[in-house]
């Protein structure tokens, strides 16, 4: 079972600016990320998905100079951009990150794989809120070929599965049961306003290690509910 993780990620944010390569820790966000991908157990490659905008030839230089494969595509179309980078691997499932989640949850992530491996299905849905920005999706090849051809609308286009979950009886599915020490939907682990970037860099300076556990990120803000509150208020953006 052949499995690669795509990061998409591009330097244009409308709340804020050049997020992923904002400093954080003794790095930067989107080493954070990239670092914690290459952790998950069964992926076979780590891509950087960014946009072929000016802007984003950031993201390729760093990319160059860490040597992280990358791949340039549709800034908007981010599902176009998904299917043209993973045609050079061919792989069998594809786990869906997002550039804006420095402590997305690699041992989560091995989990998933891990059911996906017993149950072969299309997609792995999850039973269990989860904070913010820990989550990984795993769709397999196939159905994102699929979704490329079928989705029209711009919300399919924009959010690389989003056809998948609005049309669910057209796909396998299996669930898989977030660990209770993880079901904290309240809290706010990602990266989109300077609020969600004062808790990151807390978090980040309290814990060290930017390959610390994501519960003992979420033990972290439980105990310190003045770093949770930073962005408690902040409204995800609603898809259109």
């Amino acid at each position: 079972m052949k499995t690669i993780a795509i990061i998409q990620a591009r330097m244009g944010s409308s709340r804020l600016p050049g997020k992923i390569l904002k400093p954080l820790g003794g790095s930067d966000v989107l080493t954070y990320v990239t670092d914690r991908c290459k952790k998950i157990k069964g992926v076979s490659e780590v891509i950087v998905a960014t946009s072929v905008l000016p802007q984003d030839d950031a993201v390729e230089n760093w990319c160059k100079e860490r040597d992280v494969a990358y791949f340039r595509g549709s800034e908007d179309d981010v599902l176009d951009r998904y299917v043209q980078c993973a045609k050079a691997y061919e792989p069998d499932y594809i786990m869906r990150v997002t550039s804006d989640c420095p402590f997305v949850d690699y041992e989560m992530a091995d989990e998933v794989i891990a059911l996906m491996g017993k149950e072969r299905v299309d997609i792995i849905d999850k039973a269990g809120e989860l904070p913010r920005g820990l989550a990984v999706e795993l769709i397999s090849y196939k159905v994102l070929l699929s979704i490329h051809q079928k989705g029209k609308e711009s919300r399919h286009r924009e959010h690389v599965t989003y056809y998948a979950y609005e049309h669910r009886d057209e796909f396998s599915r299996a669930t898989y049961e977030v660990p209770e020490n993880r079901r904290h939907g309240s809290l706010r682990i990602t990266l989109d306003t300077e609020e969600d970037y004062a808790l990151c860099q807390a978090v980040a300076e309290h814990l060290k290690d930017p390959l610390v556990s994501s519960s003992e990120v979420i033990k972290y803000l439980l105990e310190h509910p003045e770093v949770a509150k930073l962005n408690a208020h902040i409204e995800q953006k609603s898809v259109v």
